[in-house]
C-alpha cells in the first residue's frame, strides 16, 4: 500500500466478472489516486468474455486482465476490501474497512443481462470513489 494513496481489493468467487469489472471502473474513475486489485476465492481460467464485451462498451478495456487466487497478504495490503459474493472464504483482518455487494454474478448470463450489472458496479464504485475522498 502506498502511503498517500488507498488500496481498494475487490473480491468475488471467480475473479471473472463482477470484480473486474469494479477493478476496472475504479482505475478509470480514479486513476492513480488508488491502488486496485482484485481476486476471487476460486478463480477462473480467464476473465469473462461477455464482461469484457459489456465493459468494452462503455470505454473500458479489461481484456487483459487476469483471474488472481485471493491471499490473506492481498487482504492485509487493502485499506478497503470489497466482496462481491464470496462468503466465508474472504478473510477478515481488524480495522480493515469491509463492504459487501449483493451483486448478480454475470457467469453466464448473456451481454442485455450483464449491462444492468454493470451499470449497478460503475454506481457503487463512483459511491466509493466519493467516499474515499480522492
Amino acid at each position: 500500500m502506498s502511503e498517500s494513496r488507498p488500496a481498494v481489493l475487490f473480491v468475488c468467487v471467480h475473479n471473472a466478472g463482477r470484480s473486474q469489472m469494479a477493478a476496472g471502473f475504479l482505475r478509470a474513475i480514479a486513476g492513480d489516486r488508488v491502488d486496485v486489485y482484485s481476486a476471487g476465492s476460486e478463480p477462473a481460467d480467464q476473465v469473462n468474455q461477455v464482461a469484457v464485451g459489456a465493459m468494452h462498451e462503455v470505454g473500458i478495456d479489461i481484456v487483459g486482465q487476469t483471474p488472481a487466487i485471493l491471499t490473506t497478504d492481498a487482504v492485509r495490503t487493502a485499506d478497503v476490501v470489497v466482496t462481491m459474493g464470496c462468503g466465508d472464504a474472504c478473510p477478515v483482518f481488524p480495522g480493515k474497512r469491509y463492504e459487501d455487494w449483493e451483486l448478480q454474478d454475470p457467469a453466464g448470463l448473456p451481454l442485455e443481462d450483464v449491462r444492468p450489472i454493470r451499470d449497478d458496479v460503475r454506481a457503487r464504485v463512483e459511491r466509493l470513489v466519493t467516499s474515499l475522498s480522492v
